[in-house]
């Protein structure tokens, strides 16, 4: 975990880091006057919780220096796109609590403009059509230690380069038969710089232009361009596109374009346990190994809202991690921290019982209904008090039962003391089990009417506290209960760019059993009814949060967000982050 560390650094904060410090020579310079960033993701899926320190660092950056963020889908390969992940990602994007205004743009908006600038780098000898097919162009662009070899079409005159990019164009060739090519340098160290692709001929169906283009640019062409058409001062990237950057200045410079933005790059965000592979991810969706993207198992921003993680506790996870120019990981136990953090404050404490064993207190009236008053949060002090119902019959965990105890067994067991919270100390006399299963279902007890809370004059010392709930007072739920979607610890798989595909045995890193449904389970009717929050922390059980998509009136489930227990706080308060 040593890489926790670094958060702490005064040059990798969010909020102060080197992007910062060359912002801010780039302004005392003269050389900009305002900054300007954009958020650039692709329709082809949902946003992960890796696209939201991108959200954060693009929308903080123009907050920080009262300049703008534009909100720009690159959306130029239409046969993975969708008009539902466009709508998914500007929900996100809002709900993490940012705004574009008025500056959303796409990268269609500029189609007519990028054909032109891609005429002007044939006009100027730059670009060429191109008949090798992809496995060809791949084989004479060469190796890292082998320079790459011209394609023999390199050398067309730029009339027929015209007249082929026009009827390209028009519709006149097949699929994959031309691609347009910049004409850089096939000796190049750099391989993006071998004569990479601009254009390539794509009948599919574009979410915005229909059929009105059967040839699309390629990103390294349409993201810089993009960039300047819209005015953008720094253009903010992962860590991959560094050896990208000499071909993104290349088409800046050599395709008419007045504004140079400058491409700036940070280490991409990888947390263990995790898949950040949008390929992945996809896969998990298609092949039904989850509940789809919104799946609360999943590292979508979409999952982690149904999972019930907080707008503000992901942004203060992005803060924690900060900005750096090395790739590092960070423990996935950092990101649990933050929505314990901030649920500990504001979410009401209730009691809810998870595994029903019924508890008799044999010396309660049978009718009689005690109503006893309990702290709605002790860590918010205008959070109030609430009453709740005690009565004869009540329930409690199972676990918290054991007939033969081991040692330091401080719950309940027969002849022993424990403390119900909010009331009485009471003693365990019976224990009634099936007479088929000898499996126990019940176990009656008696109270000490001088152990009620706050009102204890028995001067007596328990070590066990339970919480329970009366029969006729709670209201059954659905609760489900999950695990790591992954069972490898750093799988290879998990940090994957998008560029490359090492997805193949990802299903065998899956955890089937990442999600466990507990059915009957009971909470306070009275307080879920009146509906104070969709968050609690389920006493003793840790924080859940109401399912928005699958309650109902006639159902409510629960999904567990996180476990009490805070392993990373707990090292980063020693010290001990190695």
């Amino acid at each position: 975990m040593g890489d926790i560390k670094e958060k702490c650094d005064e040059n990798t904060s969010l909020y102060n880091n080197f992007i910062h410090h060359i912002i801010d020579e780039d302004l005392a310079s003269g050389k900009i006057t305002q900054v300007h960033t954009r958020f650039p993701p692709e329709p082809n899926g949902y946003l992960h919780i890796g696209h939201a320190k991108s959200i954060c660092l693009n929308f903080g950056i123009a907050k920080r220096y009262n300049g703008k963020c534009n909100l720009r889908f690159d959306d130029t390969n239409p046969s993975k796109e969708d008009t539902e992940y466009v709508e998914s990602i500007m929900e996100d994007i809002h709900w993490l609590g940012f705004d574009w205004e008025d500056r959303l743009f796409f990268a269609s908006d500029y189609f007519s403009q990028l054909y032109d600038c891609a005429l002007t780098l044939i006009k100027n000898g730059l670009a060429y059509v191109c008949d090798l097919n992809a496995e060809e162009i791949r084989k004479y662009r060469g190796t890292l230690t082998e320079a790459g070899i011209d394609s023999p079409y390199r050398n067309r005159s730029i009339e027929e380069n015209i007249e082929l990019f026009e009827k390209m164009k028009k519709g006149s060739f097949a699929d994959g038969s031309k691609v347009l090519r910049a004409k850089i340098d096939m000796k190049s160290p750099n391989l993006n710089m071998r004569d990479p692709v601009v254009y390539r001929i794509l009948r599919a169906y574009h979410h915005r232009t229909k059929d009105q283009w059967c040839i699309y640019p390629m990103y390294d062409y349409a993201h810089p361009l993009s960039d300047s058409f819209e005015g953008i001062s720094h253009s903010i990237c992962t860590l991959e596109f560094e050896d990208h950057r000499p071909l993104y200045n290349w088409f800046l410079e050599h395709s008419g374009v007045i504004c140079k933005p400058r491409q700036i790059e940070f280490a991409r965000l990888n947390i263990t346990r995790t898949v950040l592979s949008k390929r992945i991810l996809r896969s998990l969706v298609e092949e039904g190994m989850v509940d789809g993207w919104n799946d609360p198992r999943m590292p979508t921003i979409s999952g982690l809202r149904r999972r019930g993680y907080t707008p503000s506790s992901i942004r203060d996870f992005c803060e924690k991690i900060g900005v750096a120019k090395s790739n590092s990981t960070v423990e996935k136990e950092m990101l649990e921290h933050c929505i314990r953090e901030d649920l500990n404050l504001h979410a009401p404490r209730i009691m809810a019982v998870l595994n029903p064993l019924k508890l008799t207190i044999t010396n309660f009236p049978e009718n009689e209904i005690e109503w006893l008053e309990a702290e709605n949060n002790p860590e918010d002090p205008t959070a109030g008090k609430r009453m709740v119902p005690f009565s004869r019959n009540l329930i409690i965990e199972k676990s918290d039962f054991i007939e033969d105890p081991p040692k330091k067994f401080f719950r309940l067991s027969p002849g022993k003391e424990v403390r119900l919270k909010y009331a009485y100390i009471i003693c365990c006399n019976e224990v009634i089990k099936d007479s088929e299963s000898g499996e126990i279902v019940e176990i009656k007890c008696t109270l000490d009417p001088n152990t009620k809370s706050s009102q204890d004059t028995s001067g007596k010392k328990v070590k066990g506290t339970l919480h329970w709930l009366s029969v006729a007072h709670a209201k059954e739920i659905e609760v489900r209960m999950y695990e790591d979607l992954l069972s490898n610890e750093t799988p290879e798989t998990s940090n994957d760019t998008e560029n490359t595909d090492s997805s193949k045995n990802y299903q065998n890193i899956v955890n089937k059993e990442s999600m466990t449904l507990l059915h009957p389970c009971y909470i306070e009717k009275h307080f879920i009814e009146s509906d104070m929050s969709r968050h609690f922390q389920f006493l003793r059980q840790g924080y859940f949060v109401k399912d928005f998509l699958l309650s109902n009136e006639s159902k409510i489930v629960f999904n567990q967000i996180v476990t009490l227990k805070d392993t990373w706080a707990k090292l980063e308060k020693t010290g001990k982050t190695d």
